[in-house]
């Protein structure tokens, strides 16, 4: 079982929250996070990308470091850890993506992927002029396949002449080539990103809200994995979990009150109206997802509360779920909770 985390790239991590750990998204301390996961022995570290905030008093995500050229610090700084970056696909051109893919993997041979982001929150891309009208929300995944199409062909043969809805390459280039494959990450929580990524991703990391419930986790995993076995293909599941951990469970559950009670309604509720945007979604889809009141507070991920104990007991129940290869985490406090999950929580795991 691979275990990875979604490190801060943006301020104050994934709790909204006025009573959460405030902090700003800094080389040190995605640095500090990534060194101390490798040395806990963690599989992969993925970064996010965003582009534009949800305000409130917090100013939640407000201030964003970029995801590739993190990651290419990062490579430089690390051994052993795989490490994904994010595109959001209507930012950047497929062809430049594969360039950068194949410079950070002489910096970092075998141990660099991609995430596929194809974007729920138009606000992001209105601000810089690059919104294609909500019309995109329709055929996004189309977009991205295409998207992907030009990436695989570039990494695995060096050419690309895909003549596309979207895309036109004519005797496009890329040299030098990765050493190797260059896995695709996805994160679609609808049926149609869920098909997306059974056809096109090797990963699809799966949020679900939920507070010391792992079976929230059964239904999406089994779901990914029918669609992989109907499109013939591996495709992984990785849950993504915050972990709030704590000697004993009382002492867990008091910091996961006091998070819920300072809740950052501003930011909450900016990111309700960008949800709410995309009439095409369905009810497992982000857009929905993260609309959902309960466990809004830490972005609609499930959240394993308590000690050390209970909390690698939760694990092991997601471990035995078909499909699941590894987990994505995130905590509350970052630096200590990396490095407590890895001395204190791992050991107990079955």
């Amino acid at each position: 079982m691979d275990f990875g985390v979604f490190i801060p790239i943006g301020n104050n991590g994934w709790l909204i929250s006025e009573n959460s750990p405030q902090y700003m998204p800094t080389w040190e301390l995605n640095k500090n996070v990534v060194q101390e996961a490798e040395r806990q022995g963690f599989a992969f570290a993925l970064s996010m990308i965003k582009l534009r905030g949800f305000g409130g008093k917090t100013e939640f995500w407000d201030h964003n470091l970029e995801s590739f050229t993190l990651m290419a610090g990062l490579a430089a700084v690390t051994d052993r850890i795989k490490l994904y970056a994010s595109t959001a696909v209507l930012t950047l051109p497929p062809a430049l993506v594969a360039r950068m893919a194949s410079t950070i993997d002489q910096i970092a041979p075998g141990r660099f992927g991609v995430n596929i982001v194809s974007g729920w929150a138009k606000n992001e891309y209105e601000q810089m002029g690059l919104w294609p009208g909500d019309e995109y929300f329709g055929y996004r995944y189309d977009y991205s396949t295409e998207y992907v199409k030009v990436l695989r062909d570039l990494w695995e043969h060096g050419r690309c002449d895909l003549d596309g809805t979207y895309f036109q390459m004519n005797d496009c280039v890329l040299s030098p080539r990765p050493s190797g494959k260059v896995d695709i990450v996805c994160a679609g929580q609808s049926e149609r990103g869920m098909r997306f990524c059974a056809e096109y991703g090797d990963y699809n990391f799966i949020l679900s809200p939920g507070v010391n419930d792992p079976e929230v986790y059964r239904q999406p995993t089994e779901r990914l994995a029918a669609l992989a076995k109907e499109a013939g293909r591996d495709v992984r599941s990785l849950p993504l979990f915050m972990a709030i951990m704590a000697d004993t469970d009382e002492e867990a559950q008091a910091k996961w009150r006091s998070y819920n009670e300072g809740a950052d309604a501003g930011a909450l509720g900016y990111m309700a109206d960008e949800g709410s945007a995309d009439q095409t979604a369905d009810s497992s889809g982000t857009a929905r997802t993260i609309n959902l009141p309960e466990g809004a507070v830490n972005f609609n991920m499930a959240t394993l509360v308590g000690s050390y104990e209970t909390v690698a007991r939760q694990i092991d129940e997601v471990a035995k779920m078909p499909g699941v290869q590894g987990m994505m985490f995130t905590f509350d406090d970052f630096e200590q909770g990396v490095h407590d999950f890895g001395t204190k929580v791992k050991p107990l795991l079955g």
